[in-house]
């Protein structure tokens, strides 16, 4: 006959439900924030297809990789693009990209450290004119934090999309 014995110590919570619960909620909570996040308040204008787009530089967005995701996510959908700052505008540019970034520094789930988080994004496509092509939003959805922590990239890639398309 075999006999196992056990040492001393235990890992093993007198409450093992209640322990279960908490670790999912947490697994929960985390995912939600870094699920991927949409496009919202999106306003598309049936217009002619383009090539190629202005970016008109927001020193004012404090998102230092907002720029080279704008252009990324242009590029997947066939847009080329170029920047420009405010007062520089060359005369050859038919449609200019437009944004405005809020952020705010808070703490991730699972971190003890504050870090720079992308809130709200605003992007407006305009003919030189004037004339608004389309417009789209990026909101930080306040319930359960959903998409909060997702990257720059990850929060412009539908919002963008939805710009150029109308659709996500």
């Amino acid at each position: 006959m075999m006999v196992l014995s056990l040492s001393g110590c235990s890992i093993i919570s007198p409450a093992p439900l209640w322990e279960a619960a908490k670790g999912a909620a947490t697994v929960a909570t985390g995912s939600l924030s870094i699920a991927t996040p949409d496009a919202s308040n999106t306003v598309y204008h049936l217009h002619p297809t383009f090539k190629e787009v202005c970016i008109e530089y927001n020193p004012q967005a404090e998102v230092p990789d907002m720029v080279p995701v704008l252009q990324r996510a242009l590029r997947d959908h066939g847009v080329e693009s170029r920047v420009y700052d405010r007062f520089a505008v060359p005369p050859d540019c038919d449609v200019w990209l437009r944004y405005v970034a809020e952020v705010e520094w808070a703490v991730p789930v699972f971190e003890d450290q504050y870090k720079l988080n992308v809130s709200a994004v605003s992007l407006k496509l305009q003919r030189a004119g004037g004339v608004v092509l389309s417009s789209s939003d990026y909101r930080n959805n306040n319930f359960m934090g959903r998409g909060k922590w997702a990257s720059t990239s990850d929060k412009l890639k539908p919002v963008v999309s939805a710009l150029l398309t109308g659709f996500q």
